[in-house]
């Protein structure tokens, strides 16, 4: 019986490129999800957008001259184009800048201001009297009070990652003109988050299914107690405030951005011809929702906007939040800042994107933070991709190609080692199936790749390039044995490698899209023509890893 899934991804802030960090940790998983549930024949809704709003965009427009919407549009151009190359197959990639998604979050504000879950109150806030302007927490630096560095921001320090408010902080400066700020006393609205902890509480604690690390920090939150936030900002760049004697002021970015879900799948239902559509993604109880996040965003995907939800009500829960931990690069803490990063366009000028695929696949930051090292991408590409998968399906098809006039052989009754590997095979596609619908990403590609190593052994054993003299038959069998694993490790592979599995779908002779053949032993049958074989990946020059070493802290963009 099929299933419906909902895929919720976190929304990027559309003021610089995209790196590998937020990849690992929020875009490559989802894809693989949507993929591998299209594969078995579920319906799939898979959003997000970029988020147009917030101080980061402002902030980048005013380093750059130009308007907020100027730095939005030109960003939000590069993340399509990133995942068209990367191939993260959203099925609506949208802004938070649409009038659709305006409405929407105007609707759950009211909503909840008219059940007394958003209620005035005033608090204290940084304010410029040179610029003559209240500051946003990113329009504020100074000296962190925990570690002492001096590039702290009012809401973070970067260095040592402790969460800040901008009166924390030692000698605070406004970042627009450095004038020290003082601290005056703004009305704003706030979301009564504490009239939402004993339910969400009792809630959580029947989330047994998601990740001890999502479910331990959620715990630990409601343990101690939500206290209600300010869900309004003394800012002119974002969704307006629905409420007469606030127009100068903008519903914050944290509020509206987690609404963008369910905008998105609203504008996917309009787009779609049924504007009706998005209900039965929302309001059908037996929809299961997932949110891939990176942990900094764990709160607000586990609380707050459940929370919401929960006020709001008529609405599905999430299901689950399989957010990641981080991703080091070359065995230090991502710093775009410092430009310590691997941007995603410029690796995709040089290289596949599979292979980059495979490495955060199967180094996924699933429980711990994890490390991308050019030495590893490249060892990982030789010896795992090319030498161990790549290799065996080349030998494979290329020798069967050669030897049986470029079709698929005809074989009769195959032998016990044959037998053998075959159930080997479709146990491993099982293991898989099961691992990917709990969300074990890193599990299920090296369950797939011990695959491949068991199908090269098999093969070294059988020697059907030795055989096809004394026993044709026999090379027969083992050949078509071997493409038969091999027409399993394509499907195995698919959510993660879809460029590489589809360029195999081909070559094995099948005609569409390799997700259509669904998710079940699919070898391919005696006689079937193949297409003339290719490699499926190249083997990389171990210099590259002294040269892109090199590029990393180099200025980019």
């Amino acid at each position: 019986m099929s299933e419906r899934i909902f895929i919720a991804v976190a929304w990027p802030y559309a003021n610089g490129s995209l790196h590998l960090g937020q990849i690992a940790g929020a875009y490559l998983p989802p894809d693989i999800f949507a993929r591998y549930h299209r594969t078995k024949g579920n319906e799939v809704l898979m959003v997000s957008g970029s988020d147009q709003h917030g101080t980061p965009i402002t902030i980048k427009a005013g380093q750059e001259g130009k308007k907020p919407d100027e730095i939005a549009a030109h960003y939000h151009r590069e993340f399509l184009e990133s995942w068209q190359r990367l191939g993260i197959s959203f099925d609506l990639f949208t802004t938070t800048g649409t009038a659709n998604h305006a409405e929407v979050t105007q609707d759950i504000f009211r909503t909840l201001l008219k059940k007394n879950y958003i209620y005035k109150s005033t608090m204290s806030q940084p304010f410029c009297a040179q610029c003559q302007r209240f500051l946003a927490d990113r329009y504020i630096e100074g000296t962190c009070p925990y570690c002492q560095s001096s590039d702290a921001r009012g809401d973070q320090c970067e260095t040592c990652g402790k969460p800040l408010s901008p009166a924390e902080l030692v000698g605070p400066q406004c970042r627009l003109c450095g004038t020290a700020p003082v601290f005056r006393d703004s009305e704003h609205f706030f979301l009564r988050l504490t009239a939402f902890n004993d339910r969400l509480l009792d809630w959580i604690k029947q989330q047994t299914h998601w990740r001890p690390n999502v479910l331990n920090f959620s715990t630990r939150y409601l343990e101690e107690g939500l206290k209600d936030r300010a869900i309004t900002r003394d800012i002119e760049w974002g969704v307006k405030v629905p409420v007469s004697g606030f127009e100068n002021k903008r519903i914050y970015v944290w509020f509206e951005a987690v609404i963008g879900y369910l905008s998105a799948a609203k504008e996917w239902a309009k787009s779609s011809g049924d504007s009706e559509k998005w209900r039965s993604f929302w309001q059908d109880d037996k929809t299961k929702g997932y949110y891939f996040i990176g942990k900094d965003n764990i709160p607000f995907h586990t609380l707050i906007w459940p929370a919401m939800l929960m006020g709001y009500a008529g609405l599905n829960l999430p299901y689950n939040v399989p957010a990641n931990e981080f991703l080091t690069i070359e065995g230090r803490k991502l710093s775009t800042s410092h430009n310590w990063a691997v941007w995603l366009l410029d690796y995709l000028a040089r290289y596949d994107p599979d292979p980059l695929r495979y490495l955060l696949s199967i180094n996924m930051p699933e429980t711990a933070d994890t490390d991308f090292s050019w030495r590893e991408f490249v060892r990982r590409n030789n010896d795992e991709l090319v030498a161990t998968y790549g290799n065996l399906v080349h030998r494979v098809t290329t020798f069967t190609y050669r030897n049986f006039d470029g079709r698929v052989p005809t074989v009769g009754e195959l032998d016990n080692r044959d037998k053998a590997i075959i159930k080997a095979a479709d146990n491993a596609l099982e293991a898989a199936d099961g691992l990917l619908y709990r969300c074990h990403f890193r599990e299920a590609i090296r369950t797939a790749i011990s695959l491949a190593q068991e199908a090269n052994r098999y093969l070294d054993n059988k020697a059907p390039w030795k055989a096809l003299k004394e026993d044709r038959p026999g090379a027969a069998r083992s050949l078509y044995t071997a493409l038969c694993v091999i027409a399993r490790l394509k499907t195995m592979l698919y959510p993660f490698l879809p460029f590489s599995s589809q360029k195999l779908h081909e070559l094995l002779g099948f005609q569409g899209k390799i997700e259509e053949r669904g998710w079940q032993p699919d070898p391919p049958p005696p006689g079937q023509k193949l297409l003339p074989p290719e490699p499926l990946f190249s083997k990389l020059d171990d210099k590259l890893v002294e040269e892109e070493t090199d590029r990393l802290g180099q200025s980019y963009g």
